[in-house]
């Protein structure tokens, strides 16, 4: 049952390595029901999902049931795939030191594509190191994410920002400091409110950020300016290299908002993270004020690529996290057996992500590095059209005031 998913990491008796069984194994195709099957693509169904799969506190879960159809599954399917050939390619141009360092985030791929589905593009996204995959999302291209890693200019940022200063349209990063991304996000959702616009905000930290002091301030003026905020922890046991029941006295994180409903989601089930951090959107644009969300997951690599991810684990527990509780796998599964495409069908769409993916990437190999002049520097500091006349800061004979 999905409910061993959510028991905490405990701790061996010795050491700081952790018992290596974090989850227990399941079948995702047989734990949701499928009401009825539709010919038509685009025709919509109902998929009732289990209640294990859900944990709430303070808070009632109305429905268990998703509205999809073929073609948003098979989308899904799409995007994890692309996202994670595009981290692998990553992975592969660090490991030939085109790129210096960054986070990766196979394993965790059903969130960024759930929230996705669940959300309108003018909701806000904000969050920390594992960003590539809700930039694409976004609309960023795997070949602007890519150059952007490399440092050349056809990144994202113009190659100047790196991993962690990635941006999409509505997406805030990427953000490097600890836990600092979370107040930002209660202020691109205080922005939303004042202006009472019907967006939400979703502002996504770790598990090892939960436990950041400007996370509960964040809590407690969005809770007392009924801000329409999601607080999403990613929870993927793992810190640095310290498991969650090291560093928390309080692992279900769903519950740290204390006086902010939670909601605890299943974060390796994509269509189950849809429901959820669709169920979020409503309820945070309704003028219910914040929620805390727990999208409990998994991350295959180590925490940077400068670790290797198995001194504070075993092997043998991410192998079993690999073979058991696979996003990709879980609804390729689901769509095999519901007969919504068949085997050779996904061979061939795997084969297209995948000349699509190098396609990308020989393309940002490609891209030039940004000009070789200091004048570089200081450009793109604003949005195109938005510039002050002098960037403040430069020299003091350029600081800039404003005519009165």
């Amino acid at each position: 049952m999905l409910s061993t998913v959510f028991k905490s990491v405990r701790l061996a008796s010795t050491g700081s390595r952790a018992l290596a069984r974090p989850f227990a194994a399941r079948s995702l195709a047989t734990e949701a029901v499928v009401s009825h099957m539709p010919e038509e693509m685009d025709a919509p169904f109902t998929v009732t999902l289990p209640a294990e799969a859900f944990e709430t506190y303070m808070l009632d879960l109305p429905s268990y049931e998703l509205t999809t159809s073929k073609a948003e599954l098979i989308q899904m399917y799409k995007d994890m795939v692309t996202v994670r050939r595009m981290e692998t390619a990553a992975d592969a141009l660090y490991k030939a030191k085109k790129i210096r360092g960054f986070h990766l985030s196979i394993g965790e791929e059903a969130i960024a594509v759930g929230i996705e589905h669940a959300i309108t593009p003018d909701d806000q996204v904000i969050t920390a190191y594992r960003c590539h995959g809700f930039a694409y999302m976004r609309g960023a291209s795997v070949k602007k994410i890519l150059a952007e890693l490399m440092g050349r200019s056809e990144g994202v940022s113009f190659g100047k920002g790196g991993s962690m200063h990635i941006f999409a349209p509505n997406f805030f990063g990427g953000n490097g400091i600890v836990g600092a991304q979370v107040p930002v996000g209660a202020g691109l959702a205080f922005a939303k409110h004042y202006l009472g616009l019907p967006h939400t905000t979703f502002a996504l930290y770790g598990d090892g950020a939960a436990n950041q002091g400007q996370v509960f301030e964040a809590y407690n003026m969005a809770k007392l300016w009924k801000l329409p905020c999601v607080f999403a922890c990613e929870n993927n046991k793992y810190g640095m290299g310290t498991s969650a029941a090291r560093s928390s006295a309080l692992t279900e994180y769903h519950k740290r908002g204390q006086y902010i409903p939670g909601l605890k989601v299943d974060g390796m089930d994509v269509l189950a993270c849809k429901l959820a951090s669709s169920f979020a959107r409503e309820y945070t644009t309704t003028g219910n004020g914040p929620l805390v969300m727990e999208y409990s997951t998994y991350r295959y690599g180590g925490h940077s690529m400068s670790d290797p991810g198995t001194t504070y684990r075993t092997r043998e527990e991410i192998q079993r996290m690999r073979s058991t509780h696979d996003p990709v796998t879980g609804l390729r599964d689901r769509l095999t057996s519901w007969g919504v495409i068949s085997e050779e069908e996904l061979k061939a769409v795997d084969k297209e992500i995948r000349a699509y993916v190098e396609k990308e990437v020989a393309e940002a190999e490609a891209s030039p590095p940004p000009e070789a002049s200091p004048d570089v520097l200081f450009q793109d500091v604003y949005i195109k059209g938005t510039e002050i006349p002098v960037l403040r800061g430069r020299i003091p004979d350029e600081n800039y005031t404003f005519e009165k």
